[in-house]
């Protein structure tokens, strides 16, 4: 499309594989793949490699928010890639993207944001 130019998608500031996703959150393996197919949580291939952004994981839980998100995100027809690109495309409105506005107070900007997408 003409005058339409593709999102800045910014970095996470890691990446978690699947192994290690199910050592932090203290859950087999099969748990974490159950998480992903219920849109608990969100993975992508890198290299043929299924991995977790890193800022998605709050200790030893999944953001409090990222649920939800990826509820809607999902509901509008996003795929796991298009819903990475989403979540990091940036936009300094909320600090930068909206992964990580999910750990701060903005989380539920978020949430609107994506709710309108179904709009």
């Amino acid at each position: 499309m003409y005058g339409v130019s593709e999102p800045v998608i910014t970095e996470p500031t890691g990446w978690i594989n699947l192994p290690d996703v199910s050592e932090k959150l203290g859950v087999s393996i099969s748990k974490v793949h159950q998480m992903i197919k219920d849109g608990d949580l969100l993975s992508v291939r890198r290299d043929g490699i299924r991995l977790v952004p890193e800022e998605l994981i709050a200790n030893d839980t999944v953001r409090q928010h990222l649920p939800g998100v990826l509820t809607v995100l999902r509901d509008a027809g996003y795929n796991d890639e298009e819903a990475f690109r989403w979540l990091y495309a940036a936009d300094p409105e909320v600090g930068g993207s909206a992964a990580a506005a999910l750990g701060t107070w903005q989380a539920r900007e978020v949430k609107r944001r994506a709710q309108a997408l179904g709009f």
